[in-house]
């Protein structure tokens, strides 16, 4: 019983290390085209109208120009910065929700792709309708009845209090 105990102990763990391992193998990073060639958009995920930045690899023509398509925001001119290409365009506000491919085209020939998510969450014009809002309006609000309220708990005490005066009572 000992031995089959530890043949399927050590069974299990060796199926384990092997997802694992294939876990590891098949998450390689995104939009790597080369070992130097790659495509990232930062973030990867964005709300219609909201702005994101490419960051770039041309392999070893990171001095020069590239461009960088994409049906989510047009075509973009990646200059060099430190090493590699960056550049930021803004994703039109009424574009629609959906996932885009996004093309980096280099001057030495080389090409990467990556995915871009255009979100498109309806965002309220205007807060809800929640009742009184006076202190919003400038109107009568909140302070003025804690005043009001303050004034009336100090007259109530001040006659409770009268009232209590040894002597007072007729």
């Amino acid at each position: 019983m000992r031995g089959l105990l530890s043949h399927r102990a050590l069974s299990s763990v060796l199926g384990l290390l092997g997802l694992v391992a294939a876990f590891v193998l098949s998450t390689a990073p995104p939009a790597r085209a080369g070992e130097s060639v790659f495509i990232e958009v930062t973030p990867n995920s964005v709300q219609a109208g909201s702005r994101v930045h490419l960051r770039a690899g041309c392999d070893n023509s990171n001095n020069r120009q590239a461009q960088v398509n994409s049906d989510a925001f047009g075509r973009v001119t990646l200059r060099p910065d430190n090493g590699f290409l960056t550049g930021s365009v803004t994703v039109p506000g009424d574009k629609p929700p959906g996932d885009y491919p996004v093309s980096l085209d280099c001057a030495n020939g080389n090409t990467a792709s990556t995915m871009l998510t255009v979100l498109n969450m309806a965002q309220p014009s205007k807060g809800p309708a929640t009742g009184g809002g006076g202190t919003a309006t400038g109107g009568r609000g909140a302070g003025s009845l804690l005043i009001v309220g303050g004034l009336v708990a100090v007259a109530v005490v001040a006659g409770v209090s009268a009232r209590r005066k040894p002597g007072s009572r007729s």
